[in-house]
Parts: structure tokens; C-alpha cells; sequence
């Protein structure tokens, strides 16, 4: 194979520093990419095809590289590179590191992160669009080749950002990954924009946490010949969601599309309502789920994660249990689990576990939901193991409220023990202990 750029080769940056090309990572349909050194740190540079190195290419990303990243889960474009000799070029971008797997990792059960961590990285995967979307900018191909995250910590890191442009661009030649693009560009009837996105978005979160197409139920399984006409009809003219309440054609099929079904009975009510509303009314341009809406659930997807005596993960499920009383039955012994003590602030119910932190954006409504540095943390007594409490991890000093009215200063570094009733004011918000 002829690679566009040599190992060992030296390419001028500016007339200053210099790029060192280490080795070949991989190509696509515009260029190359290869791991490179500069002043001894390591980056990925890709270098276009010929055909690719339009000036108009250039243009966008000169000024995708003026603006900068929304966020640091954007792997950004840094600076250009050039060869004057044949009107060629490439950028810089941060290093995709190796524990970040891509999603086709995760439905090839390749790794198998945990609910813990899938719920992390669809808080960073909402946010991260919606910085995007909010400086007018439009991804236009969201699907399994632009999203890497770390299996252990849910951290992401989003690949491929030349091909971003502003919100609603008629100019663009790039429409979307087949699967993934909105009904309506499908159909031809639109171009890629921040709609468009939402769509993609919610395809995206459902392949991480179902391991499945949502449009791909008994009418997929029924195709023959999975070409052109039957992809446009499946996702384009005729979409239905494989858990639409009110259309039921379209249900997973047993042995075929085992995933849908098992990991559907995994995940609480109000998860499940989203995703019905994403692929029901969400089918068309006004009626998607907004980034901040998926961040938010995810966020409680993530406070409402237990453990059952097994060991494995579930979710409290809030609705089943307030209309039935019953909690949740373990997905891997099928016992029904323990419902741990419990930290309500307003309308949040957060499950206390062994390992529960407590962020800002628990204790504070102004601050986005993002998980920075904790401000609480469960501690065991260091005595008497059956004694559990929080940590104050902050800077602030908590104002506690017992069950008799006393009223006690938690100092930055003390604990408070987790008992029934008793109140924390954190500062910004008032929570209350349920055991």
C-alpha cells in the first residue's frame, strides 16, 4: 500500500517546531492518520487525499481551528499542516488514547463496561453536543466511528470533528452514516443540521445502553434483501420504534434481537418513556429529546444505580416502586433487591451505595450537570462497620438538622452519619436522609 506520508518523515510547522511521523494508524475516505511526535509529545495528524485537500476543506478548517473546542471530549483540530509542493495538507489533533473503545467494541461484547460507566458517558456525550450546538455548529455524522469511551470511567473522547460545520449548511457533501441519519435525510428531504443531530444523538445512546438499532425490529427481520429501497422504507418512510406503546409491528423477535429484549428489562420506567418519545414523536424535527434532556436522565440513570447481594448493578426503579411498592428483581439471580438508604434533594432521589460520590451539581441547581470534583463521599466508620456517613469533601461547612430539631456544623473533612430523617444543608440545597 502507498501511504500518503513515510515513517521517520520530517514536515515543517511554521518554520519553527518540526512534526516527526511515527507510524500508520488507519485510513478513510478522505485521508490518512498517523501517530506523530512533537517536541517528544505525542499526537495524530491526518493527511487528505489529493482530491480530498479542497480549498474549501482548508477554509473550514482554518475556522474550526480559530474557534476552538467546546469542550476537552472534542479530539480538536490544533493547526494545519502543509505541502506546498502539491497544494496538500493535514491537521493536528490530540491522540486518541488506547483504553478508549469504540462502540462497535461494545456490540461485538468485545468489552463490557458497566451501567455505572455507560450512564457517565452518556452525561458527557449530551453535554459535549450540546456545547456544540449552542456555538451554532452541526456534527452531521454521529455514529459508531466518532465516539470512543473509557469502559471503566465512562470518560469520552469524539473523533472526526473536521467535518463539522455551522448549523444548517446547504453546502455540505457528508449527509450521515446509513443507520444513523434522520428519517427526513433519508427521504432526501433535508440537509444535516442540529435536528438531525438529535436524532443521531438518540441512536447513539440507544446502541450504548439496548446494544441495538432502535428501528430494527420484526419488519427488519423480515427483509430479504437488505438493499437501498428497503433501508429508505425501514428508516426513512415507514420508521417504527421496536417499543412504540401503540404500534406493535415492529417488536424485537426472540433469537434474533436478544439484546432489545434483555436489556430492555433492565432499565428504569423513565428511561424507557425517553427513548419511546425519541423514536415516536421524535421521529420528526419537533418533537426530538434536547441534549440537556438526555443529560439530565442520564445523570438519574446514574443516581439511580444500586447493587444487588449478587454483586451485579441495577437501577431503582422510582415509578415501579411507588405504584407497587416492590423493588427492583435482579437481572443476573433474579431476587429482588435491597433498597439502599437513600439522599433526596427536591426532586432527586440519589441511591447511597458504598462507592456514591456526591458532585456540585447535586447540591448546587445552577451549576450544569457534569461530573467534576466531588464534593461528598460515603465513608464506613472506621469502629463500627455498620456505621456509614458522608464525607464533606467541599470547602463549605454543612448545616446539619436531627430528628430532634439539633442543629450540628459539619467542618470540610468531618462526616456525617447517614440516619433516618436527618437534614444536610449543603449550602444551596436542603437533602434529606431515607432509610
Amino acid at each position: 500500500m502507498n501511504q500518503l506520508l513515510k515513517e521517520k518523515q520530517i514536515i515543517p510547522i511554521d518554520g519553527k517546531d518540526s512534526c516527526l511521523v511515527e507510524r500508520f494508524l488507519g485510513s478513510g475516505g478522505q485521508g490518512e492518520v498517523y501517530r506523530v511526535s512533537i517536541q517528544g509529545k505525542p499526537y495524530a495528524l491526518k493527511w487528505y487525499f489529493p482530491k480530498q485537500a479542497t480549498s474549501e476543506q482548508k477554509a473550514s478548517l482554518e475556522y474550526l481551528i480559530r474557534i476552538g473546542a467546546p469542550n476537552n471530549k472534542f479530539l480538536w483540530p490544533k493547526f494545519l499542516l502543509t505541502n506546498p509542493k502539491n497544494n496538500t495538507f493535514g491537521y493536528i489533533m490530540p491522540l486518541r488514547l488506547p483504553q478508549y473503545k469504540g462502540i462497535n467494541d461494545l456490540m461485538r461484547r468485545r468489552v463490557e463496561p458497566t451501567f455505572k460507566a455507560l450512564a457517565i458517558a452518556g452525561v458527557h456525550l449530551a453535554n459535549s453536543f450540546s456545547k456544540l450546538h449552542a456555538n451554532g455548529l452541526c456534527y452531521r455524522d454521529i455514529s459508531f466511528g466518532n465516539l470512543f469511551f473509557d469502559p471503566i470511567t465512562g470518560d469520552i473522547q469524539i473523533c472526526d470533528n473536521d467535518n463539522i460545520t455551522t448549523n444548517g449548511d446547504p453546502l455540505v457533501t457528508v449527509l450521515g452514516t446509513p443507520r444513523f441519519t434522520a428519517p427526513e435525510i433519508v427521504r432526501g428531504e433535508a440537509h444535516p443540521s442540529r435536528d438531525t443531530d438529535l436524532f443521531s444523538l438518540a441512536v447513539l445512546l440507544h446502541y450504548m445502553l439496548f446494544v441495538h438499532h432502535p428501528l430494527e425490529g420484526e419488519q427488519e427481520a423480515k427483509i430479504h434483501a437488505f438493499d437501498l429501497p428497503a433501508m429508505t422504507k425501514l428508516y426513512g418512510k415507514n420508521p417504527v420504534y421496536i417499543y412504540d406503546p401503540k404500534n406493535t409491528t415492529n417488536r424485537p423477535v426472540a433469537g434474533i434481537h436478544d439484546n432489545a429484549i434483555a436489556f430492555w428489562k433492565t432499565y428504569p420506567t423513565f428511561i424507557k418513556q425517553l427513548f419511546i418519545r425519541a423514536f415516536t414523536v421524535g421521529l420528526k424535527p419537533n418533537g426530538r429529546i434536547m441534549e440537556i434532556e438526555w443529560r439530565d436522565s442520564m445523570a438519574r440513570m446514574y443516581d439511580s444505580l444500586i447493587y444487588c447481594r449478587c454483586g451485579a448493578e441495577n437501577f431503582h426503579d422510582a415509578t415501579e416502586y411507588e405504584t407497587t411498592g416492590k423493588t427492583t428483581v435482579c437481572w443476573s439471580c433474579h431476587k429482588p433487591t435491597i433498597l439502599p438508604p437513600r439522599l433526596k434533594i427536591g426532586k432527586n432521589l440519589i441511591m447511597i451505595n458504598v462507592d456514591t460520590l456526591i458532585f456540585p451539581f447535586h447540591v448546587d441547581p445552577s451549576i450544569s450537570c457534569e461530573f467534576s470534583d466531588p464534593v461528598a463521599k460515603v465513608n464506613q466508620h472506621p469502629q463500627n462497620k455498620s456505621l456509614w456517613g458522608f464525607q464533606n469533601l467541599s470547602k463549605d461547612k454543612w448545616t446539619v438538622i436531627s430528628n430532634e430539631g439539633a442543629i450540628t456544623e459539619v467542618l470540610p473533612g468531618k462526616n456525617v452519619s447517614l440516619i433516618n430523617g436527618i437534614k444536610i444543608n449543603f449550602g444551596k440545597t436542603e437533602g434529606v436522609i431515607i432509610v
